[in-house]
């Protein structure tokens, strides 16, 4: 298990840099000059000798790998540079938007876990019957709207009809609801549909008719056929987390939410590129990190998985 855990570990260092490298290149395939656009979004009026100036004082005068590598060694050491906009640090700026977007990712999941094992459970007990075709019609009928679609269905009638829930803002706890529920929906017929079908296949296997044939009652063999039916909705969920922070673009600026999403889409219209290349960045180590611990998790998990490790 050691070994496999140093592999994987030391597996993730190329594809790293290759990530970071890539997302360098996109940034600099641009077309216009960044030193222009970091005076004129502080409307100053660019002239050929400021140009070359801020050029030089954001470092874009040296060649490509040695920009690259200074990048890469001042990135490793916390500094992802200035904001082309407030001159604040791009560290800064990141470390005041990722909270309010980890809260709204961790609201988002417990309704994801809650409501797909409680359906995906209820659909595979019912199966085939119209208990089972409504939930699933339901829900796939929701996720199969888009999400910005949802979020202002749900903004007019729990905020504007029934003046329940504030439309926007993080000004109390009851703000996070309705984010939380239109970025639910995305994912809710996936897990619903892998629990499904993964325990309606698990109630065939041989172990289940031993449990039947034993005398066992209909709860625990359900639970014995949920926790051999989880492996695969495991680690899809684990790819999820990054997906849900990565997702959170539209809900963020629908409800006026202070998280990245909203940061970087500041950012792409200001054309402030240090802050979207930080974000580039951030996503990919985190889809990446996630998907490290995931199979570490599934390996420790399934007795199989660890002898092939072996």
């Amino acid at each position: 298990m050691r070994q496999y855990l140093t592999k994987r570990i030391l597996s993730t260092i190329p594809l790293l840099l290759f990530v970071t490298f890539l997302a360098f290149i996109l940034i600099n395939l641009r077309t216009s000059d960044p030193a222009e656009i970091a005076l004129r979004v502080n409307q100053i009026t660019p002239t050929e000798e400021m140009v070359q100036s801020m050029r030089e004082e954001l470092g874009l005068d040296e060649p490509f790998l040695v920009r690259y590598k200074n990048w890469i060694v001042n990135s490793l050491q916390g500094e992802l540079g200035y904001s082309y906009v407030n001159k604040k640090p791009v560290l800064e700026e990141l470390q005041l938007a990722i909270p309010p977007t980890l809260q709204l990712a961790g609201a988002t999941l417990a309704i994801i876990v809650f409501f797909s094992i409680s359906i995906g459970i209820l659909c595979s007990i019912f199966e085939n019957r119209w208990q089972d075709r409504l939930l699933r019609g339901f829900i796939f009928f929701l996720s199969a709207m888009p999400s910005f679609w949802i979020g202002l269905l749900l903004m007019w009638f729990f905020a504007v009809y029934l003046g329940l829930l504030p439309t926007s803002g993080m000004n109390s706890p009851q703000s996070i609801i309705l984010p939380a529920v239109t970025l639910s929906m995305t994912f809710l017929s996936t897990y619903v549909r892998l629990i499904r079908n993964n325990m309606i296949q698990n109630k065939h296997e041989n172990f289940i008719l031993y449990a039947k044939v034993r005398g066992l009652n209909e709860r625990t063999i359900t639970w014995n056929i949920f926790t051999n039916s989880i492996q695969s909705s495991l680690t899809a969920f684990g790819m999820s987390i990054p997906r849900l922070i990565a997702g959170t673009v539209i809900v963020e600026n629908i409800f006026a939410w202070p998280g990245i999403g909203r940061l970087c889409v500041k950012a792409i219209f200001n054309s402030d590129y240090p802050v979207i290349q930080a974000y580039i960045v951030l996503m990919a180590v985190l889809f990446i990190i996630c998907n490290l611990l995931v199979d570490i998790v599934v390996v420790m998990i399934d007795p199989r998985l660890r002898r092939e490790a072996k």
